[in-house]
């Protein structure tokens, strides 16, 4: 079994990048943090590292253990902090996960209130598409997830909340179709389309396509909004994405057109099934539940 000591000293040299520099950091000596490592690297059969003259460099084993690593370390937090927690007050930390759309808004306002009255509690957000949320609930390193549209799967406990986000189409403001107020998907049938490439959405959205009958004509795939704003901005395409993610107001470049017939996703609570909260975490799952009818 790998002391969880051996994976903080492993990381601390993937992140100096030298042996010497990970030792000064950690307190120890040169020659024990070496010494450390090739104990690690025989216990596991597996070479971690490349020892070079200025720097160390990780093999494809040593950044396969990187990425477990950070994630053992970050669960091992994440647990002593549950019970760190004050029996008189609440306090500790909430993870959570969330993807990118306008209405995580409204729970921000509901964490706000919180902080007001439990200033020691802590939330963390993990930003990204459905598929790595639900990755990291499956590994307990997050408590929840607030995803658009997913696809349910028994290992999941969920909640459709009363949040609701609008499709359409980010453009350049020179297009021709900029002109017009909303966008049919007949007019999408030859244009370079930029999709989303969560699988939810991706299904939700060619769903709706051959409910019209047209396909779309997909040259590029995005999972964070600013990124295929810049792909837009560069003329390589249309970006099927929801509204309000970039302000298109003023002199910016881009324009946002819904499409016609107005196409919705709606936003659903995700938790792991049996899942044990920490007090900070139950917390904020009753005040959702208190307030989700003014969400």
């Amino acid at each position: 079994m790998i002391e969880t000591r051996l994976l903080q000293y492993f990381l601390a040299i993937a992140e100096e990048q030298s042996i010497t520099k990970a030792a000064e950091y950690l307190h120890i000596s040169q020659p024990t943090l070496s010494k450390q490592m090739m104990d690690l690297e025989e216990s596991l059969g597996k070479q971690l590292l490349i020892r070079g003259r200025k720097r160390v460099t990780l093999t494809e084993e040593g950044t396969y253990l990187r990425g477990r690593a950070q994630e053992i370390i970050s669960l091992m937090d994440k647990t002593e902090s549950a019970f760190r927690e004050n029996e008189q007050s609440i306090t500790g930390d909430v993870y959570i996960g969330c993807g990118e759309h306008r209405s995580t808004f409204s729970i921000m306002q509901i964490i706000r209130t919180i902080q007001e009255e439990y200033p020691d509690i802590r939330f963390h957000f993990f930003s990204s598409n459905a598929d790595a949320i639900t990755e990291r609930l499956d590994k307990g390193l997050l408590d929840m997830g607030f995803l658009l549209e997913p696809e349910i799967s028994p290992r999941y406990d969920y909640q459709k909340l009363p949040l609701h986000e609008t499709w359409g189409i980010l453009m350049r403001k020179d297009s021709p179709l900029a002109v017009k107020k909303e966008i049919s998907f007949l007019e999408l049938a030859d244009l370079p389309l930029i999709m989303p490439s969560q699988t939810s959405n991706r299904n939700h959205l060619t769903t709706f396509f051959a409910s019209e009958m047209t396909e779309p004509h997909i040259v590029s795939t995005y999972n964070l909004i600013y990124n295929a704003g810049l792909m837009v901005e560069a003329g390589i395409g249309y970006a099927l994405c929801i509204d309000e993610l970039i302000n298109t107001t003023g002199s910016h470049p881009l324009a946002f057109r819904p499409l016609s017939p107005h196409l919705q996703s709606d936003v659903y609570l995700f938790t792991k099934k049996y899942q044990v909260f920490s007090k900070a975490a139950k917390l904020f799952l009753s005040r959702l539940e208190k307030n989700i009818g003014s969400l």
